[in-house]
């Protein structure tokens, strides 16, 4: 039996979530990022976290050749910046608000949480790459609201809620 892919597609967008950006920089020292809503904790002992790369994007030699990377909790402020790095050809960070990590990672100013990474392992899944982070330093801002994907849109926490 075979499935439909966008039935598949669409019942998958039935599980809301959390939209984040991966960071790193490029071999000649570009800070580069990435969309994804596959972010989630895997252990706090040790502390890992993982997210999922797609073969096809036109990222993925990089981010096969980083050695780390931060993965960074987008707020309902980064709409504009999570829909242009979700497309093909858009990987600059240039005129965001940046930092500087621990370890030379790029991170977000306007994220709710950043996580910064080394590349613990990557895992065969299918038309992705599972990437396991081994968690060496984080910060987080407790002031702003999470950007939530649910039903392939955008969504923002009810008023009271957060």
């Amino acid at each position: 039996m075979s499935l439909d892919s966008r039935a598949l597609r669409d019942a998958l967008g039935q599980f809301a979530t959390g939209v984040a950006v991966v960071t790193a920089r490029a071999p000649n020292g570009e800070a580069i990022g990435l969309t994804i809503n596959s972010f989630a904790s895997v252990s706090l002992d040790p502390p890992l976290i993982l997210w999922s790369l797609d073969r096809a994007s036109d990222r993925f030699q990089v981010f096969m050749q980083a050695e780390t990377f931060a993965a960074n909790v987008l707020s309902d402020e980064c709409k504009a910046l999570s829909q242009r790095l979700s497309r093909k050809g858009e990987r600059s960070l240039e005129g965001e608000p940046l930092s500087k990590g621990e370890h030379d990672l790029p991170l977000l100013e306007r994220a709710l949480s950043h996580f910064e990474c080394s590349v613990e392992a990557r895992h065969d899944g299918g038309d992705h790459v599972i990437f396991v982070g081994r968690v060496l330093s984080f910060g987080r801002n407790r002031q702003r609201k999470p950007l939530l994907f649910y039903r392939g849109h955008y969504r923002a926490l009810s008023e009271g809620e957060g």
